[in-house]
């Protein structure tokens, strides 16, 4: 059967770009074990929602309704509900937990802070509470506080503990055991790797480059993310080796530089001086912390929990492009598009990466069902962005969206001659574009995209199936498309789409009993889909199984097919399916000859 199969491009575009990439990559190398004991109290802690007994009958309701809101991850609601159960009931820890966790996804860390110290005051040693005074106190630059509270036995993780007891000693400025935290977190087994970078920025900060040249240079158990990368051809510049710089960029990066790491290389390869400007202080560093347990753990923890942590970055570094791209990113996948697209928006134009933000606000406006919204901001990026292909892409995306598909096809079609020749990213582009010429009727240019997507990537199996599928339904090629859709169905046996096309073709070449087995693993699969059910039905009818393909309709009815496909079925319980193909001039059912 069709299916739209276009998962969002901009995974690859707009994501920040090598945000831990080469961290993440190299984590799968270290002891896991290792680096769980790190972090796991904190996911443990995070993870389970308190479910301490509410006290206060009145606010029982506010309570039960903000774990509503939270299950549906509405941060919003969650919070106003949780305010009023808290203040009903203000020694409650779950409804505290609960609200200084809404609030620090919301980015409202200001508002938690009260409830944090509340919470210790009480006496408890609550995980939220110490994350949000950590924030907090970062922010205000009370090192100190932070100090004290990991005196107080108060902790986060291992990991962020050790790294944060380094900051504040640099922020009481007290270098000498700032250095022993930082050594202390890199003795530590399994920690090393991200110790490491820490202690280079601290050196950094105060000018030694030298010190932090030879950490990034003699340490083969540190992993380069992108800001320790920039912190190292920075610190390389400072000491007059622009070419070593370069080198290196390229070594790890490759063809692959975002917009902000190729003005960097440019200014290096121009032999530019570049200033140090990484992570300059230690409200940066804490923040800088923050961001990588986030990006570390992306791949697996829930995203509402790794949401907080992007959110402590945001909160103390305002201005780092990648913990709010993390963010919005984050709140996108949580399905919260309004706070995502008020995200996306507090990266200024002038910055390298507004491109990628606003490309990632008009997904976000896609995903909300706001087509025309995403067309306005994309029609924007047009007018600055000419050359970039991924713009127009995005932009013929949102036109088929909003049904536009004639200026879907005029936007693909400038996208094309603006890839590389080597470009991943073409036959998508071709696909789509294909797919918007068959809504058009216009097979022969749909065709003409589908193969050449095929070109480009050859057992593509989205690509292989809406191909092998459109030559079914057209009775073209029958041969090849019963190749296509087997190659497909070979790649993903676990998309009904895909296997209900195969139990397709096998009807329309009329091996009904293949057909069967094909579609009844269909539905399976897909078994709340209109298309498939009615197409089991004709199968059933056709190897004689006539209650059960009647069944089967009554199925696909049940779930609202388009309108005309509804008629047809109605039609089909009424009179059967052989008189309905008569009336269609179709061929009649037949079985397949040995010759077939």
């Amino acid at each position: 059967m069709f299916r739209d199969f276009l998962p969002s491009r901009l995974c690859v575009i707009y994501m920040p770009s090598h945000v831990w990439i080469v961290c993440r990559q190299e984590i799968k190398r270290l002891d896991k074990t290792v680096f769980k004991q790190a972090i796991s109290a904190t996911c443990l802690a995070c993870l389970v929602i308190a479910a301490a007994p509410v006290t206060a009958d009145p606010d029982a309701g506010a309570y039960l309704a903000a774990r509503q809101a939270d299950n549906a991850n509405d941060f919003m609601v969650s919070t106003q509900y949780l305010t009023k159960a808290l203040q009903a009931d203000p020694t409650n820890l779950a409804i505290a937990e609960n609200a200084m966790r809404s609030l620090i996804a919301l980015g409202q860390i200001d508002r938690a802070e009260p409830i944090a110290r509340a919470v210790v005051e009480q006496g408890n040693n609550n995980l939220i509470a110490t994350l949000t005074l950590s924030i907090a106190n970062a922010k205000a630059g009370n090192w100190t506080g932070i100090l004290e509270e990991l005196e107080a036995g108060r902790s986060i993780s291992p990991l962020v503990d050790g790294l944060s007891r380094a900051w504040a000693h640099l922020g009481e400025g007290d270098m000498t055991r700032a250095l022993e935290g930082f050594d202390a977190v890199i003795a530590t087994e399994g920690m090393a790797a991200y110790g490491l970078p820490h202690k280079a920025y601290a050196l950094a900060s105060v000018g030694d480059f030298e010190g932090a040249e030879a950490i990034f240079r003699d340490n083969p158990s540190l992993r380069f993310s992108r800001q320790s990368v920039i912190a190292y051809v920075q610190v390389l510049s400072q000491l007059g080796q622009n070419e070593t710089a370069v080198a290196f960029m390229d070594r790890i990066f490759s063809n692959q530089l975002d917009p902000g790491l190729t003005l960097l290389r440019e200014e290096l390869a121009a032999g530019n001086s570049v200033a140090y400007g990484a992570v300059r202080t230690p409200v940066q560093g804490m923040a800088d912390l923050f961001l990588m347990i986030a990006s570390i753990l992306q791949d697996d923890a829930p995203d509402e929990f790794t949401l907080l942590y992007a959110r402590a970055a945001t909160h103390l570094w305002p201005e780092n492009t990648q913990a709010v791209l993390t963010t919005a990113r984050l709140l996108e996948s949580l399905a919260q598009y309004d706070l995502a697209n008020a995200t996306y928006t507090q990266v200024d134009p002038s910055d390298p990466a507004f491109l990628a933000a606003e490309l990632g606000r008009a997904e976000v406006l896609r995903s909300a069902d706001r087509p025309d919204a995403a067309i306005e901001v994309l029609e924007a990026l047009t007018r600055s962005y000419p050359e970039r292909a991924e713009v127009f892409a995005a932009k013929g995306d949102s036109m088929r969206q909003a049904e536009r598909f004639a200026d879907a096809i005029e936007a693909y079609s400038r996208a094309l001659p603006l890839y590389d020749d080597n470009s991943t990213a073409k036959w998508f582009v071709h696909y789509a574009r294909g797919i918007s010429h068959h809504q058009l009727d216009q097979w022969s240019g749909a065709e003409a995209d589908f193969r050449a997507a095929l070109v480009l990537r050859p057992d593509q199996p989205q690509v292989l199936n809406y191909l092998g599928y459109s030559l079914v339904e057209r009775g073209e090629k029958m041969d090849e498309a019963l190749a296509m859709i087997e190659t497909a169905a070979d790649a993903r046996p676990d998309s009904g789409a895909i296997v209900d096309s195969l139990g397709w073709v096998y009807f329309q070449l009329g091996r009904y009993e293949e057909a069967v087995v094909h579609l009844e693993q269909a539905a399976s699969l897909e078994p709340l889909d209109p298309v498939i059910n009615d197409h089991l039905g004709d199968a059933f009818w056709a190897v004689g199984r006539e209650t059960e393909a009647q069944f089967q309709w009554q199925r696909a009815l049940s779930f609202d097919p388009e309108e005309d496909d509804a008629a047809r079925i109605r039609d089909k319980l009424a009179r059967g399916l052989d008189m309905v193909l008569i009336d269609e001039g179709a061929p009649p059912l037949r079985v397949a000859s040995d010759n077939d």
